[in-house]
């Protein structure tokens, strides 16, 4: 396992497999994001191909230009799209690619969280994820050096989510990021009302209220809303937008928001 590496599985796909392309790109979203004060300890991000939801995500990770130095570790989490399986899952490799570079894997946790009944290490999950590979973009341009704590959530409450954060909660220098987006293939008007919804319910800290419909990634938002409830952060919305607003048409859109939490 010593140089096991998690190889990009969709550069050309969701965002641009050159690297000079792809800086430009990445810029361009940060350039045009609004810039905010807050230094949040969590994030919930889009991971959508970039041309639709780069620019809300973006919003997010503007929050980042300021602190490059004092972040060291990203603790990621994202749903499961393609593997079904109960619980979340470790990645064993000690590497993740991009085509900007290598994002180092953080294993010291490991034994801690696999005493938890739910969580395995399997690499299955995160072979062909997309909802992790496309954050690691926007964690490479923004923060000068970095570990990467990846789990993949499978089906799993909101308390066992919660448990995992909290083993991984560290202090300044580790940024929770949840990776989510929101409502698919409604109308646009549809999606903008559930969106909505889906919004009050992260904002109130009500993530009983968040169902299978609402985000692809209700697991760890879930688990999240517990957890920074537990720790009495506060929660802003940065962005709530959805693929009719950036690059697709009106017809059948999907949901894209950005909250941070500090």
């Amino acid at each position: 396992m010593a140089n096991k590496i998690r190889e990009p599985a969709v550069a050309g796909l969701f965002y641009p497999s050159d690297a000079g392309v792809l800086k430009k790109q990445v810029q361009g979203y940060l350039q045009k994001a609004e810039p905010t004060a807050i230094f949040p300890k969590a994030m919930i991000v889009p991971h959508a191909g970039y041309i639709y939801s780069g620019p809300v995500a973006a919003s997010a990770y503007k929050s980042l230009e300021s602190r490059q130095n004092r972040i060291r570790r990203i603790v990621l989490l994202g749903p499961s799209h393609r593997v079904p399986f109960y619980g979340l899952a470790l990645s064993e490799a000690q590497v993740f690619k991009t085509p900007l570079g290598d994002v180092k894997i953080d294993h010291s946790l490991d034994d801690k969280l696999l005493k938890l009944s739910f969580v395995q290490k399997s690499d299955l999950p995160h072979r062909q994820e997309h909802s992790l590979e496309v954050q690691l973009l926007f964690l490479q341009m923004l923060l000068k050096d970095f570990e990467l704590i990846p789990l993949v959530v499978g089906e799993a409450s909101a308390e066992e989510v919660a448990q995992v954060l909290g083993i991984l909660w560290g202090s300044e220098d580790t940024l929770i990021v949840i990776s989510s987006d929101l409502s698919h293939y409604h109308d646009y008007e549809t999606a903008r009302t559930r969106d909505q919804k889906t919004a009050q319910a992260i904002e109130k800290f009500l993530p009983e209220k968040l169902k299978q419909e609402d985000a692809c990634g209700r697991h760890p938002i879930r688990g999240l809303l517990v957890a920074a409830k537990a720790k009495h952060l506060k929660v802003k919305r940065l962005d709530l937008r959805n693929s009719g607003d950036t690059a697709g048409s009106k017809d059948q859109v999907v949901g894209y928001g950005a909250w941070v939490f500090y």
